[in-house]
């Protein structure tokens, strides 16, 4: 097989594992178009991915359907103890079934689950933990799940908050612990970021960060006790845990000193981003930090109060950190030039 034969071969069969799940029915025919084949050989190509073990295929000839077939699906349990060490658990048990992975991803893995899987020893205070991994042609899911307090419960109370919700914000802030004499506060941030998607839930919250849609979101979870962390990750992906931590380093240093806050998700229910005490309440630890963005997507108006807060009385009160806002509608962005204008 000529070279440019082989590389076109290697992109067919990539197309077809980025694309097959969303389109089961009708993969063949996304091929041919994409290819400009004829489906005969679209469906050789659909084939050879079967007989290497990649794909599954079912139905009959008129109604076939394919899916990425499981190259990995393990289930782990620990008790939470100790003697139980995330360096040692990742070592040994983990890593191996992850060895085919290039080694950039494979570094991501080894940060986000020995960061994930530190925390629930040293915070859940749970008797055990599970881990599930899931592996495919595409993509890789961890899934760590404990059965102690949950997070955002610990958070709460940590802080006095009126609500979990409230410690969901904490986290997307990056910089908070619970335990600041033996954690720095960054492992979820980086690890939401890091990833494609990341999941916590717990206290019957359900919080998500996808990296590529940039969302944060808060939903209900059902469940109950315990906290369940998901991660997921393209096998292929172009990215490097430099590279994200360089994203939220400020210029000349490598220190955490930047960070993006959702404010969509000080958002709860019909409530809007009117007073001054939303504003103190999403204002609390922002001195750690240098630089602070404020991403306004998705809040179709904010008050006078929380406006004249955050950007003059804030603002004013720590000349030394630089405030910016992005994403901002013409109603939002009016009212925070006005409080600006009376700094």
């Amino acid at each position: 097989m000529s070279a440019p034969i082989r590389a076109k071969s290697e992109s067919i069969r990539k197309f077809i594992i980025a694309n097959v799940d969303k389109h089961a029915g009708d993969i063949a025919k996304k091929v041919a178009d994409k290819f400009a084949m004829s489906r005969q050989a679209a469906n050789k190509h659909l084939l050879r991915l079967v007989s290497d073990k990649l794909i599954v295929q079912s139905g009959n000839t008129r109604k076939k359907q394919y899916a990425l077939r499981p190259l990995e699906e393990t289930q782990l349990k620990y008790s939470i103890g100790s003697k139980l060490e995330e360096d040692v658990v990742w070592s040994k048990d983990i890593q191996p079934l992850l060895a085919q992975l290039p080694s950039n991803a494979l570094k991501i893995w080894e940060y986000g689950f020995t960061e994930m899987f530190n925390n629930v020893i040293d915070h859940s205070e749970g008797a055990s933990v599970t881990v599930q991994i899931k592996v495919n042609a595409k993509s890789t899911e961890i899934y760590i799940i404990d059965d102690g307090v949950g997070i955002f419960s610990k958070i709460q109370r940590a802080l006095s908050l009126s609500n979990p919700e409230h410690a969901v914000l904490e986290l997307a802030k990056g910089k908070f612990t619970t335990d600041p004499s033996r954690h720095s506060g960054e492992g979820i941030f980086f690890a939401s970021r890091v990833f494609d998607e990341f999941t916590i839930l717990s206290d019957q919250i359900h919080f998500s960060h996808n990296r590529d849609k940039r969302e944060n979101w808060i939903a209900d979870s059902n469940l109950e006790k315990g906290t369940a962390v998901v991660m997921a990750l393209n096998n292929h992906t172009s990215r490097s845990l430099k590279k994200v931590f360089n994203e939220f380093a400020t210029p000349d240093n490598f220190r955490f000193d930047r960070t993006i806050i959702p404010l969509r998700m000080a958002q709860y229910g019909d409530n809007s981003l009117v007073s001054r005490s939303q504003a103190k309440r999403i204002l609390q630890r922002l001195d750690r930090f240098d630089e602070v963005f404020f991403d306004f997507s998705e809040v179709a108006e904010i008050g006078q109060g929380f406006a004249d807060e955050v950007f003059r009385v804030f603002a004013s009160q720590h000349p030394e950190l630089s405030i910016n806002h992005i994403n901002a509608n013409s109603t939002v962005e009016a009212m925070i030039l006005r409080a600006k204008g009376h700094r």
